[in-house]
Protein backbone atom coordinates (compact mmCIF):
# COMPACT_ATOMS: atom_id res chain seq x y z
CA UNK A 1 0.00 0.00 0.00
CA UNK A 2 1.52 3.34 -1.16
CA UNK A 3 1.68 6.23 1.05
CA UNK A 4 -1.22 8.28 -0.37
CA UNK A 5 -3.71 5.00 0.15
CA UNK A 6 -2.25 4.76 3.90
CA UNK A 7 -3.02 8.96 4.59
CA UNK A 8 -6.40 8.04 2.90
CA UNK A 9 -7.16 4.77 5.00
CA UNK A 10 -5.94 6.91 8.37
CA UNK A 11 -8.30 9.43 7.16
CA UNK A 12 -11.23 7.15 6.73
CA UNK A 13 -10.89 5.84 9.95
CA UNK A 14 -10.46 9.33 12.08
CA UNK A 15 -14.27 9.93 10.32
CA UNK A 16 -15.13 7.27 11.69
CA UNK A 17 -14.53 7.40 15.09
CA UNK A 18 -15.58 11.71 14.52
CA UNK A 19 -19.20 10.32 13.91
CA UNK A 20 -19.17 7.66 16.37
CA UNK A 21 -18.38 10.48 18.92
CA UNK A 22 -21.25 12.12 17.53
CA UNK A 23 -24.10 10.00 17.34
CA UNK A 24 -22.78 7.20 19.72
CA UNK A 25 -21.40 8.74 23.27
CA UNK A 26 -22.69 5.75 24.96
CA UNK A 27 -20.44 3.17 23.41
CA UNK A 28 -17.89 6.07 22.10
CA UNK A 29 -16.87 6.27 25.96
CA UNK A 30 -16.74 2.38 26.49
CA UNK A 31 -14.78 2.23 23.24
CA UNK A 32 -11.82 4.74 25.23
CA UNK A 33 -11.09 1.89 27.40
CA UNK A 34 -10.21 -0.64 24.67
CA UNK A 35 -6.24 -0.38 24.14
CA UNK A 36 -5.73 1.85 21.09
CA UNK A 37 -4.90 -0.79 18.85
CA UNK A 38 -8.41 -1.69 18.85
CA UNK A 39 -10.44 1.11 18.69
CA UNK A 40 -10.22 2.51 15.32
CA UNK A 41 -11.84 -1.37 13.79
CA UNK A 42 -14.45 -0.79 16.85
CA UNK A 43 -15.07 3.10 15.13
CA UNK A 44 -15.20 1.60 11.64
CA UNK A 45 -17.66 -1.10 12.38
CA UNK A 46 -19.97 1.07 14.25
CA UNK A 47 -19.58 4.02 12.37
CA UNK A 48 -20.43 1.57 9.29
CA UNK A 49 -23.61 0.89 11.10
CA UNK A 50 -24.43 4.81 11.60
CA UNK A 51 -23.61 5.31 8.16
CA UNK A 52 -26.32 2.70 6.80
CA UNK A 53 -28.95 3.42 9.18
CA UNK A 54 -28.95 6.79 8.33
CA UNK A 55 -29.38 6.61 4.62
CA UNK A 56 -32.56 4.47 5.98
CA UNK A 57 -33.82 6.93 8.34
CA UNK A 58 -32.68 10.37 7.45
CA UNK A 59 -34.65 11.67 4.14
CA UNK A 60 -32.92 13.09 1.47
CA UNK A 61 -35.19 14.84 -1.19
CA UNK A 62 -33.20 13.47 -4.26
CA UNK A 63 -33.10 10.51 -3.61
CA UNK A 64 -35.41 7.31 -2.34
CA UNK A 65 -33.86 5.50 0.56
CA UNK A 66 -33.88 2.27 -1.30
CA UNK A 67 -31.78 3.86 -3.88
CA UNK A 68 -29.40 4.67 -1.07
CA UNK A 69 -28.95 1.56 -0.09
CA UNK A 70 -28.55 -0.61 -3.54
CA UNK A 71 -25.77 1.72 -3.92
CA UNK A 72 -24.01 1.00 -0.67
CA UNK A 73 -24.24 -2.39 -1.14
CA UNK A 74 -22.63 -2.46 -4.33
CA UNK A 75 -20.22 -0.27 -3.07
CA UNK A 76 -19.09 -2.68 -0.19
CA UNK A 77 -19.42 -5.82 -2.27
CA UNK A 78 -16.97 -3.82 -4.80
CA UNK A 79 -14.44 -2.81 -1.91
CA UNK A 80 -14.50 -6.58 0.17
CA UNK A 81 -14.03 -7.45 -3.64
CA UNK A 82 -10.72 -4.64 -4.21
CA UNK A 83 -12.21 -2.14 -4.65
CA UNK A 84 -11.95 1.61 -3.84
CA UNK A 85 -15.42 2.93 -2.57
CA UNK A 86 -16.22 6.10 -2.57
CA UNK A 87 -17.03 6.58 1.03
CA UNK A 88 -14.74 6.61 3.83
CA UNK A 89 -16.76 4.66 6.73
CA UNK A 90 -17.11 1.67 3.76
CA UNK A 91 -12.84 1.68 2.98
CA UNK A 92 -12.61 1.83 6.95
CA UNK A 93 -15.13 -1.25 7.39
CA UNK A 94 -13.49 -3.19 4.47
CA UNK A 95 -10.06 -2.85 5.72
CA UNK A 96 -11.06 -4.50 9.30
CA UNK A 97 -13.63 -6.85 7.98
CA UNK A 98 -9.81 -8.30 6.21
CA UNK A 99 -7.85 -7.48 8.87
CA UNK A 100 -9.47 -9.26 11.50
CA UNK A 101 -10.83 -12.03 8.80
CA UNK A 102 -14.51 -10.81 9.83
CA UNK A 103 -17.38 -13.35 7.83
CA UNK A 104 -18.85 -10.79 5.11
CA UNK A 105 -22.10 -12.72 5.54
CA UNK A 106 -22.18 -10.65 8.89
CA UNK A 107 -22.17 -7.11 7.00
CA UNK A 108 -25.08 -8.84 4.17
CA UNK A 109 -27.00 -10.04 6.72
CA UNK A 110 -26.53 -6.81 8.69
CA UNK A 111 -27.92 -4.92 5.22
CA UNK A 112 -30.69 -7.10 5.28
CA UNK A 113 -31.79 -5.79 8.00
CA UNK A 114 -31.24 -2.22 6.94
CA UNK A 115 -33.59 -2.87 3.29
CA UNK A 116 -36.31 -4.50 5.43
CA UNK A 117 -36.60 -0.94 7.38
CA UNK A 118 -37.75 -0.04 4.37
CA UNK A 119 -40.66 -1.97 3.65
CA UNK A 120 -41.45 -3.75 7.29
CA UNK A 121 -43.48 -1.74 9.75
CA UNK A 122 -44.67 -4.17 12.47
CA UNK A 123 -43.18 -7.64 13.93
CA UNK A 124 -46.17 -9.78 14.74
CA UNK A 125 -44.40 -12.12 17.13
CA UNK A 126 -41.51 -11.87 19.10
CA UNK A 127 -39.89 -14.59 17.03
CA UNK A 128 -40.47 -12.12 14.05
CA UNK A 129 -38.74 -9.15 15.49
CA UNK A 130 -35.62 -11.63 16.64
CA UNK A 131 -35.27 -12.61 12.73
CA UNK A 132 -35.04 -8.82 12.33
CA UNK A 133 -32.61 -7.95 15.14
CA UNK A 134 -30.31 -10.97 14.17
CA UNK A 135 -29.18 -8.75 11.14
CA UNK A 136 -30.08 -5.33 13.01
CA UNK A 137 -27.71 -6.12 16.13
CA UNK A 138 -26.64 -9.69 16.98
CA UNK A 139 -24.04 -9.52 14.17
CA UNK A 140 -22.60 -6.64 15.02
CA UNK A 141 -21.46 -7.91 18.32
CA UNK A 142 -20.10 -10.73 16.04
CA UNK A 143 -18.58 -8.43 13.93
CA UNK A 144 -16.70 -6.56 16.51
CA UNK A 145 -16.02 -10.35 18.35
CA UNK A 146 -13.01 -10.78 16.47
CA UNK A 147 -11.20 -7.33 17.30
CA UNK A 148 -12.10 -7.54 20.71
CA UNK A 149 -10.62 -11.43 20.85
CA UNK A 150 -10.71 -13.58 23.36
CA UNK A 151 -8.77 -15.22 26.21
CA UNK A 152 -8.81 -18.61 24.83
CA UNK A 153 -9.69 -19.85 21.43
CA UNK A 154 -11.53 -23.26 22.88
CA UNK A 155 -13.79 -20.65 24.52
CA UNK A 156 -14.86 -18.68 20.96
CA UNK A 157 -18.55 -20.13 20.19
CA UNK A 158 -19.59 -19.29 23.68
CA UNK A 159 -18.29 -16.48 23.39
CA UNK A 160 -19.84 -15.71 20.10
CA UNK A 161 -23.45 -16.80 21.18
CA UNK A 162 -22.84 -14.26 23.81
CA UNK A 163 -21.74 -11.84 21.89
CA UNK A 164 -25.21 -11.71 19.61
CA UNK A 165 -27.00 -11.84 22.82
CA UNK A 166 -25.76 -9.01 24.04
CA UNK A 167 -26.43 -7.51 20.85
CA UNK A 168 -29.74 -8.39 20.89
CA UNK A 169 -29.98 -6.59 24.55
CA UNK A 170 -28.53 -3.28 23.49
CA UNK A 171 -30.94 -3.42 20.40
CA UNK A 172 -33.98 -4.18 22.72
CA UNK A 173 -32.91 -1.02 25.02
CA UNK A 174 -32.74 1.07 21.66
CA UNK A 175 -36.35 0.42 21.06
CA UNK A 176 -37.59 1.00 24.46
CA UNK A 177 -35.29 4.28 24.58
CA UNK A 178 -37.13 5.43 20.94
CA UNK A 179 -40.33 4.24 20.50
CA UNK A 180 -42.21 7.58 20.22
CA UNK A 181 -39.69 8.18 17.63
CA UNK A 182 -39.75 5.22 15.85
CA UNK A 183 -43.64 5.84 16.06
CA UNK A 184 -42.86 8.85 13.77
CA UNK A 185 -41.18 7.32 11.50
CA UNK A 186 -43.67 4.73 10.60
CA UNK A 187 -42.45 2.01 12.67
CA UNK A 188 -43.30 -0.57 16.28
CA UNK A 189 -40.49 -2.56 17.06
CA UNK A 190 -42.91 -3.53 19.62
CA UNK A 191 -44.16 -7.26 19.05
CA UNK A 192 -48.15 -6.82 17.44
CA UNK A 193 -49.36 -9.58 19.51
CA UNK A 194 -48.04 -8.51 22.59
CA UNK A 195 -49.83 -5.20 22.35
CA UNK A 196 -53.26 -6.76 22.35
CA UNK A 197 -52.88 -8.79 25.31
CA UNK A 198 -51.66 -5.73 27.40
CA UNK A 199 -54.39 -3.31 25.52
CA UNK A 200 -52.03 -1.17 23.61
CA UNK A 201 -53.80 0.41 20.91
CA UNK A 202 -51.43 1.92 18.08
CA UNK A 203 -52.73 5.47 18.57
CA UNK A 204 -51.82 5.27 21.99
CA UNK A 205 -48.10 5.59 21.07
CA UNK A 206 -48.70 9.05 19.34
CA UNK A 207 -49.44 10.64 22.91
CA UNK A 208 -47.94 12.63 24.86
CA UNK A 209 -47.91 10.51 27.53
CA UNK A 210 -47.98 6.55 28.12
CA UNK A 211 -51.69 4.69 28.87
CA UNK A 212 -51.39 3.06 31.54
CA UNK A 213 -51.67 0.04 28.99
CA UNK A 214 -48.65 0.70 27.74
CA UNK A 215 -46.69 1.14 30.70
CA UNK A 216 -47.90 -2.32 31.74
CA UNK A 217 -46.54 -3.70 28.22
CA UNK A 218 -42.99 -1.83 28.50
CA UNK A 219 -42.77 -3.06 31.93
CA UNK A 220 -42.60 -6.54 30.19
CA UNK A 221 -39.93 -5.49 27.71
CA UNK A 222 -38.03 -3.97 30.35
CA UNK A 223 -38.01 -7.50 31.96
CA UNK A 224 -37.35 -9.28 28.79
CA UNK A 225 -34.33 -6.62 27.81
CA UNK A 226 -32.56 -7.62 31.59
CA UNK A 227 -32.86 -11.51 30.91
CA UNK A 228 -30.75 -10.82 27.34
CA UNK A 229 -28.74 -9.05 29.62
CA UNK A 230 -27.94 -11.54 31.93
CA UNK A 231 -28.03 -14.43 29.15
CA UNK A 232 -24.58 -12.44 27.83
CA UNK A 233 -22.85 -11.36 30.71
CA UNK A 234 -20.98 -14.87 31.27
CA UNK A 235 -19.48 -13.69 27.63
CA UNK A 236 -17.37 -10.96 28.96
CA UNK A 237 -15.17 -12.59 31.25
CA UNK A 238 -14.29 -15.04 28.01
CA UNK A 239 -13.26 -12.17 25.92
CA UNK A 240 -9.58 -11.09 25.97
CA UNK A 241 -8.58 -8.81 29.70
CA UNK A 242 -7.92 -5.65 27.54
CA UNK A 243 -11.29 -5.99 26.11
CA UNK A 244 -13.20 -6.68 29.06
CA UNK A 245 -13.81 -3.46 30.57
CA UNK A 246 -14.78 -2.15 27.37
CA UNK A 247 -17.79 -4.15 27.07
CA UNK A 248 -18.35 -4.40 30.85
CA UNK A 249 -18.67 -0.55 30.80
CA UNK A 250 -21.18 -0.25 27.54
CA UNK A 251 -23.21 -2.77 29.58
CA UNK A 252 -23.57 -1.06 32.44
CA UNK A 253 -24.70 1.92 30.68
CA UNK A 254 -27.20 0.56 28.45
CA UNK A 255 -28.51 -1.56 31.64
CA UNK A 256 -28.77 2.58 33.05
CA UNK A 257 -31.81 3.71 30.28
CA UNK A 258 -33.80 0.83 31.27
CA UNK A 259 -32.71 2.17 34.81
CA UNK A 260 -34.27 5.74 33.43
CA UNK A 261 -37.00 3.98 31.99
CA UNK A 262 -38.28 2.24 35.22
CA UNK A 263 -37.49 5.64 37.11
CA UNK A 264 -39.95 7.52 35.01
CA UNK A 265 -42.60 4.56 35.83
CA UNK A 266 -42.06 3.26 32.17
CA UNK A 267 -43.41 6.13 30.55
CA UNK A 268 -41.56 6.40 27.34
CA UNK A 269 -43.57 8.94 25.62
CA UNK A 270 -43.09 11.74 28.18
CA UNK A 271 -39.14 11.74 27.43
CA UNK A 272 -36.29 9.73 25.92
CA UNK A 273 -34.60 8.10 28.48
CA UNK A 274 -30.94 9.08 28.58
CA UNK A 275 -27.97 8.51 30.94
CA UNK A 276 -26.67 11.60 31.95
CA UNK A 277 -23.50 13.08 31.87
CA UNK A 278 -22.34 12.33 35.10
CA UNK A 279 -23.67 8.82 35.25
CA UNK A 280 -21.43 8.25 32.01
CA UNK A 281 -18.62 9.77 33.85
CA UNK A 282 -18.37 8.39 37.11
CA UNK A 283 -18.92 4.57 34.77
CA UNK A 284 -16.37 5.61 32.40
CA UNK A 285 -13.77 6.54 35.55
CA UNK A 286 -14.95 3.23 36.88
CA UNK A 287 -14.66 1.39 33.44
CA UNK A 288 -11.07 3.20 33.45
CA UNK A 289 -9.28 2.54 36.45
CA UNK A 290 -10.24 -1.06 36.07
CA UNK A 291 -8.73 -1.25 32.84
CA UNK A 292 -5.81 0.53 33.85
CA UNK A 293 -4.86 -2.08 36.48
CA UNK A 294 -5.56 -5.38 34.17
CA UNK A 295 -3.42 -3.67 31.81
CA UNK A 296 -0.49 -3.12 34.47
CA UNK A 297 -1.29 -6.73 35.91
CA UNK A 298 -0.53 -7.72 32.25
CA UNK A 299 2.75 -6.23 31.79
CA UNK A 300 3.98 -7.58 34.96
CA UNK A 301 2.93 -11.21 34.33
CA UNK A 302 4.48 -10.33 30.58
CA UNK A 303 7.98 -8.56 32.24
CA UNK A 304 7.79 -12.07 34.36
CA UNK A 305 7.67 -14.25 31.66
Amino acid sequence: MNALAVAELDAAYRHCRRLNSRHGKTFYLATALLPPAKRPAIHALYGFARFADDLVDRPDPGRHPGERLADLRAEVEDVLSGGRGRHPVVRAMADTVQRYAIDRQYIADFLASMAADLTVTRYQTFEDLRRYMWGSAAVIGLQVLPVLGVADPGSMQAAERHAAELGVAFQLTNFLRDVGEDYRRGRIYLPSEELRAHGVREVMLSRARSSDELKSLISAQVARAREWYQRAVPGIELLAPDARDCVRTANVLYGEILDEIQRADYDVLIARATVSRRRRAVAGLRGYSAAWTARRKHRRLTDAN
